[in-house]
């Protein structure tokens, strides 16, 4: 046979592969207004792995039997899929756990940050909520989320992620430890500048303080330097803080010029940062279960079967149901060894149809679901 032949008899058999696929659809369909009737759940674990064993029967080859075991697996992902769109067009989507507003109230409120004035937490509150909003600030993440669980804040200003340093692993811990939820984000420029007493020159230099990431992120500039001592605090604020407590000309910070400006500090060199599109990302946090209605953004926190295929099952709700996933990380599970809790925001909003879809069909797959905000 010449390769053209091959191709069309093979063009014959994927018609005869789709219109069979199209008439299974039509009996998941029945099989969707059933489970409708009784109440049943659609997915069936027991049913699908029996299935997948019997259809792995009827190949000839060891290559054939995994064949068949990966496409079964996605014909019934997607039946699933379909079912659970059907549930939702009779009616029995998701409850709605969150409510719309209009806007985030920035009057006559209180927001709480951590770290110091001229911090970048500082930055981040004051360019969401203006520079007349009463403010208080916590010296970690914990007591930021405690003040707003109890009441002594409306709202946590937070860093989530850094576009080079990556994911803030403690405030992603925090959301699934507080009942407190992702209503806003907002991005601050990272532009670190070297900071030194009034009297200071940039030769006097021989101890540097700042944050690991602020150390980090001026690599460049501290390895012209190599004879100055790098010794790493709390945050980038402080350490300009602690600079002119000690007034000392031999002492410089890493910081923005916001905190020199703050502590009455010297700039000795601006712009010292290795990157100059370096951003980090902060997320405003609320104790209320709310969004806005121009929200474009969920974040969801799902933990798996440790078994194979699953974070490909459940990435594929997002892509039938057409959704575009900006992110996704991983972070261990204490009490379980080995294994690993998933982060992952995606577009959409809590009212779009294909939203409620794939929050549905994760909640059906994975072992457990949070929804941590729409914002």
């Amino acid at each position: 046979m010449d390769l053209e032949t091959i191709r069309t008899d093979i063009d014959g058999i994927d018609r005869q592969i789709v219109e069979l696929f199209e008439k299974r659809m039509k009996l998941c369909g029945d099989v969707a207004e059933y489970k409708i009737e009784t109440g049943k759940n659609v997915l069936d674990k027991e049913r699908e792995k029996s299935k997948i064993k019997t259809v792995k029967g009827y190949a000839h080859s060891d290559f054939n039997k995994n064949g068949v075991e990966e496409l079964f697996t996605q014909i019934m992902s997607i039946s699933r899929k379909m079912q659970y769109q059907i549930l939702s067009e009779h009616g029995m989507g998701e409850p709605e756990e969150f409510e719309k507003i209009s806007g985030i109230k920035k009057q006559d409120i209180k927001v709480v940050y951590q770290g110091v004035p001229g911090a970048y937490s500082n930055r981040a509150m004051l360019n969401y909520f203006g520079e007349d909003v009463e403010n208080t600030n916590v010296r970690t993440f914990r007591e930021a989320m405690e003040y707003i669980r109890d009441g002594k804040a409306d709202y946590a200003v937070l860093p989530i992620d850094n576009s080079t340093a990556g994911i803030v692993n403690d405030t992603y811990d925090l959301l699934l430890e507080f009942d407190n939820y992702i209503v806003a984000e907002t991005e601050v420029k990272v532009e670190h500048a070297l900071l030194g007493t009034k009297d200071a020159c940039i030769e006097d230099i021989k101890t540097v303080y700042s944050h690991p990431q602020g150390l980090m992120q001026c690599t460049g500039f501290l390895d012209e330097h190599k004879d100055w001592q790098k010794i790493a605090q709390p945050n980038t604020a402080g350490s300009a803080k602690r600079v002119l407590e000690d007034g000392d000309k031999s002492q410089a910070a890493i910081a923005s010029e916001d905190a020199a400006k703050i502590y009455g500090l010297k700039v000795l060199q601006k712009a010292i940062m290795d990157n100059d599109k370096n951003k980090t990302r902060f997320i405003i946090i609320s104790n209320k279960k709310v969004y806005m209605e121009n929200a474009g953004k969920i974040c969801v926190c799902v933990e798996l079967p440790h078994e194979c295929g699953s974070l490909y099952n459940l990435l594929s709700n997002f892509i039938y149901n057409g959704l575009n996933m900006t992110k996704i990380e991983s972070r261990p599970i204490p009490e379980k060894s080995w294994e690993y809790r998933f982060y992952i925001e995606f577009e959409g909003t809590f009212e779009d149809a294909a939203t409620q879809n794939a929050i549905r069909g994760i909640k059906e797959e994975a072992g457990w679901l949070k929804i941590l905000g729409n914002y």
